[in-house]
């Protein structure tokens, strides 16, 4: 154990034989991409090679839109840019711009993110239909966001894989479809039925205008606007404008720009608006002292129509970073016809082709458990969103992806299972993150709308290239540059560590943890998740060691996998947990040994293992956190040593203790799976030779936190909520940065995965169907003990058998022999 007097890490004798282990020598070489289907399949596997639409029914959009799931629902393509969605008056709730309940309807807006915690994201150039003004007069009708805002008809929301529509109140039915760049709303008016008028239900028919009114407003969502200019051309039915704004959970502005062109009705007058007053003018400039007269900051141009044949009005919304004639050539060339159906049918078959890499077989699988399963791993390709060609900062061939919220949630499912089932995207995905380092000086660790977002604990952004190492994600990866940038973020300081890069180097290097009393003198950031961070840094070097080994730098394997046991240096091993109970008195319970902040001196400072839990005050450790730990408990950090976890083991006390307070974390209300560093938790049984109790909690988690109900994820979904389910449903869960997957049963009699050399990985259930626990397995027909698998399996193709059981095995995965390794094995390149 540690102590103030004898550190563990760089100045331990390092563990070859764990280095021997962890680190071989990686022949880095491109892939060819097959077919589906087109080689020989293992015998016995019966592979359909249809890609039915069948997929897209099975996934409903809206699970995650209440109680602070933050999902996007909206119409857009996988990765997409444009995104669009009708967003609702629901602050706090509305990141994603739409929240299902009975709030009112603000307008339609253009670009959204999608599942991200903290303020609302985007939402620029929110569009808004009036069936009409009074006495058909354009200055009668409403035009500021705070004046607008109308009530939705109830359970009139669909919403499926590039489509969503929503009728209101005052008559409008709004549908809308995407590509890439481009949104396509059909807007219709109806007159048949009842509407709502000042709260009294009035015949449609007796509404019925002849000239509706649609304007396009230059505010995003989170009312961030700095200026913008707007000009509208009648001739044509034309607006362009552009606007600068404010990322959600970052630093900097952004600059967007928009093109919007109409079908189906007659131009009757046209013009722009400020506030509520709109005039005929056809330009419109905003700066800051004209912002501070009109304090909603609602500005833009708007057309009257004469209703034409049919009562539909078409609105083609074309978007650009770069410029408002990149916007409309967009437009132009993403939807020329303002063909609604054909646009709705390409966007149906980008979903069908990313989702049918999977197929299962869903015999005797309820339809919630399927929409459960379909859903997630639709959510896991929302973002983060592909702006290639839309860079404004920076020329350069390379990919460029954006909106990473954040890397710190997506390294541990996400990125792991888009390696899996989209490889070619995740490889593109680091390209980006390394062109970032090329431009900015480092990776990014969260990144939004072109700005630098918040970091929230570690460089994770080392993890997700380590993963792609180990896992042969290599084409087109400049892997020195890629290691110049890990290196960045190991021995560098940024001068704000708040938004890139790592802090406190001066305490990681001469105490080798980092020290809540320290300050840094190098750079600045807050002083604080001392804990949480000294874990996340341990792990991040063990990644940087093994891509150095990969490339031939083995001084440098040898040093950052030495830091990477720094991890033990904040466990205080006299530790005790304790629980206020209810009537206020305080109880120690049996667990002792948990990490705790610690100075420069060497000596521990408190802090309560259950603060930051549902526990006890579960929100006490978000970014503007004092605390020691970041959105977790001590509790939950203590589980955090995926490089070693033999060596956790020993320090817990051995594997039954480990095992014991493991099954206590999950079962006490003191793990919250509302976030990402939760779910690895889950399956760290394995490593205590009980697999047995990770498929437990696997069956405990779905469905009671993981289902088809609207609220059916039990926190922000960051993309990652989607990845966990998804994967968890088809037998095994990463750890990232390392070629390991740990099993558990799937919830589907078979699961078939793509392969990029062309045969599937097909993973089959056997013997008591309904059973959770595995008893034993074949890999490819001969007996296979191991409770993991590398990613050998999911890259060549092969077959997994599992036998299953109703009552634990003591014999499949529990051998020391089977268990996942502590230094992980297996960056040897597989080609």
């Amino acid at each position: 154990m540690a102590s103030p007097g004898r550190l563990l890490g760089a100045r331990r004798p390092l563990n070859v034989l764990g280095l021997a282990l962890l680190l071989t020598v990686v022949y880095v070489t491109s892939v060819r991409w097959l077919g589906p289907w087109d080689a020989e399949q293992p015998d016995g596997i019966n592979i359909a090679a249809s890609r039915s639409r069948d997929i897209l029914k099975h996934v409903d959009p809206l699970i995650g839109t209440v109680n602070g799931g933050h999902v996007f629902p909206g119409a857009t393509l996988p990765y997409g840019m444009a995104k669009a969605v009708a967003d609702t008056k629901s602050p706090g709730e509305n990141a994603a711009g739409f929240v299902s309940g009975d709030d009112l309807i603000l307008g339609f807006s253009n670009l959204h993110d999608s599942g991200t915690g903290g303020a609302a994201s985007l939402g620029n150039f929110p569009i808004f239909v009036h069936p009409g003004c009074p006495d058909d007069d354009y200055t009668k009708c409403v035009y500021r966001v705070s004046s607008r805002p109308v009530q939705r008809v109830k359970d009139s929301v669909v919403a499926k894989p590039g489509y969503f529509s929503i009728e209101l109140e005052n008559q409008v039915r709004a549908e809308m479809t995407a590509t890439m760049h481009t949104n396509l709303y059909r807007f219709s008016f109806r007159d048949e039925g009842h509407v709502k008028r000042d709260g009294q239900d009035v015949p449609a028919s007796e509404l019925k205008t002849t000239r509706p009114l649609i304007l396009v407003d230059l505010q995003d969502l989170g009312g961030s606007i700095r200026n913008g200019s707007v000009q509208v051309f009648p001739e044509t039915g034309r607006i362009i404008g552009n606007g600068t704004w404010m990322p959600s959970f970052g630093q900097g502005r952004y600059s967007g720009h928009v093109c919007v062109d109409f079908s189906g009705g007659s131009i009757v007058n046209s013009g722009t608006f400020l506030g509520n007053n709109a005039t005929h003018k056809q330009t419109y400039t905003d700066d800051l002292p004209q912002r501070s007269k009109n304090p909603s900051g609602s500005a833009g141009g708007w057309m009257q129509f004469e209703l034409p044949r049919g009562d539909e009005i078409l609105a083609r919304v074309g978007l650009s970073f770069i410029s408002t004639e990149r916007a409309c050539l967009n437009a132009e060339q993403e939807i020329p016809d303002f063909g609604f159906e054909r646009t709705l049918g390409e966007a149906e078959d980008a979903w069908i082709d990313k989702l049918s890499v999977v197929q299962v077989e869903a015999e005797g699988i309820s339809e919630e458990m399927q929409t459960t399963f379909w859903s997630g791993l639709y959510r896991s390709f929302l973002s983060p969103q592909n702006y290639t060609g839309e860079n404004p900062l920076w020329d350069s061939s390379e990919p460029y992806f954006d909106s990473f919220y954040c890397i710190w949630d997506s390294y541990r499912a996400q990125h792991p299972l888009l390696t899996i089932l989209d490889p070619a995207a995740q490889a593109e995905m680091v390209r980006s993150m390394i062109d970032i380092y090329r431009h900015e000086g480092f990776l990014p660790d969260c990144r939004m709308s072109f700005c630098k977002g918040f970091t929230q604990g570690g460089s994770n952004a080392d993890v997700v290239i380590a993963d792609a190492l180990v896992k042969n994600i290599t084409d087109g990866v400049d892997w020195e540059t890629a290691y110049a940038a890990l290196l960045a973020d190991a021995e560098e300081t940024p001068y704000l560590w708040t938004l890139e890069g790592r802090g406190n180097h001066e305490s990681w290097e001469e105490l080798n943890y980092i020290a809540h009393d320290h300050m840094d003198t190098r750079g600045s950031g807050p002083l604080s998740r001392t804990v949480s961070r000294t874990l996340e840094y341990a792990y991040n070097d063990y990644c940087v060691a093994a891509v150095a080994e990969a490339l031939g730098h083995h001084q440098d394997a040898e040093k950052y996998l030495s830091r990477s046991g720094y991890w033990r240096n904040v466990w205080n091993p006299e530790q005790e947990d304790l629980m206020e109970t209810d009537d206020g008195h305080t109880q120690v319970t049996d667990f002792v040994g948990f990490p705790q902040p610690r100075g420069m001196d060497g000596q521990f400072k408190f802090q309560s293992t259950r603060t930051c839990s549902p526990a006890e005050n579960m929100d006490s450790c978000y970014f503007d956190t004092h605390l020691a730990f970041y959105e977790g408990s001590a509790w939950l950090y203590s589980f955090y040593a995926p490089q070693d976890m033999a060596g956790l083991i020993d320090v817990f006390g051995g594997a039954d203790v480990f095992t014991q307070r493991l099954d206590y974390f999950h079962s006490s209300g003191v793990a919250y799976m509302g976030n990402e560093p939760t779910y690895l938790t889950v399956f760290q049984f394995h490593y205590a030779g009980r697999p047995g109790k990770s498929a437990e909690w696997v069956h405990n988690y779905i469905p009671s936190q993981f289902n088809a109900s609207i609220n059916g994820i039990p926190g922000n979904d960051d993309c990652a909520m989607g990845a966990f389910s998804s994967m968890v449903m088809m037998g095994f869960f990463p750890v990232a940065g390392q070629d390991v997957y740990l099993l558990t049963g799937p919830f589907f009699p078979e699961v078939r995965l793509e392969s990029r050399r062309g045969t599937p990985a097909v993973i089959r259930k056997t013997g008591e169907m309904e059973g959770k626990y595995i008893h034993s397995a074949k890999l490819n027909g001969k007996r296979y003990n191991k409770s993991w698998i590398s990613h050998d399996f999911f890259l060549n193709g092969g077959l997994l058998e599992l036998e299953m059981g109703h009552e634990e095995s003591p014999e499949w995965g529990t051998r020391p022999e089977d268990l996942p390794p502590s230094h992980a094995p297996g960056l040897a390149q597989r080609v």
